[in-house]
């Protein structure tokens, strides 16, 4: 039985034969990765900023071009041949920067809710930095990592999600607190999932 993906591969496929026009329009005007890896970042800032001020549906909107830009500064080195280790690490490390900029900017909207809602984003960040670190261990065991339910994708696609039906009136709070809880349980869950997967890889190697 293959894994569940929270994401069909068909949505999946479907939203990368969307972008694949741009991605052609950014090969033939040779636009940099890393100029693609710091828009993204400016765009979680603006949805941060957007949160704060309480603009969910373009907050969410915001949140899914930063995808974008996640999925399009790969694919742009691919094609042009700029695929480098160093590439590999500034752009890892603009991602965190850029999901954690989100977070603060949600955390900072609910600053004058209970304290349970900032323990739940402070859990959901140990998550989803766990989850980038356990394929960042595994990968220096020589073990390729990508298991998991709750992956970069599928936390993008969630903030945006509770961005945009958060936008519906008298619901912000409940839509971006549901789609928290579910980032915070299902990151942690994949964490684990990563970890009996690397025990059982490691087994494999030994016998």
């Amino acid at each position: 039985m293959g894994e569940f993906k929270l994401l069909n591969q068909k949505i999946v496929n479907g939203f990368l034969s969307l972008i694949e026009p741009l991605e052609k329009v950014l090969v033939s005007w040779k636009i940099h990765p890393h100029v693609i890896t710091g828009a993204g970042l400016l765009l979680s800032i603006l949805s941060a900023y957007l949160f704060v001020k309480g603009h969910f549906l373009l907050a969410g909107i915001m949140v899914i071009l930063t995808g974008v830009c996640d999925i399009l500064d790969g694919k742009l080195a691919r094609a042009t041949g700029q695929v480098s280790k160093y590439g590999a690490l500034i752009d890892s490390t603009i991602d965190r920067y850029s999901e954690v900029i989100i977070f603060l900017g949600i955390a900072t909207y609910f600053r004058s809710e209970s304290s349970y809602v900032h323990a739940l984003i402070i859990l959901a960040i140990a998550g989803s930095f766990l989850v980038s670190y356990t394929r960042a261990r595994a990968e220096g065991l020589g073990i390729e990592c990508k298991v998991g339910i709750m992956q970069r994708p599928e936390r993008m696609a969630f903030l945006a999600a509770g961005g945009i039906l958060g936008a519906i009136p008298y619901t912000e709070h409940f839509m971006m607190i549901f789609f928290l809880w579910v980032i915070a349980i299902l990151a942690n869950v994949t964490v684990i999932q990563r970890i009996v997967y690397i025990k059982n890889q490691l087994r494999s190697q030994q016998a």
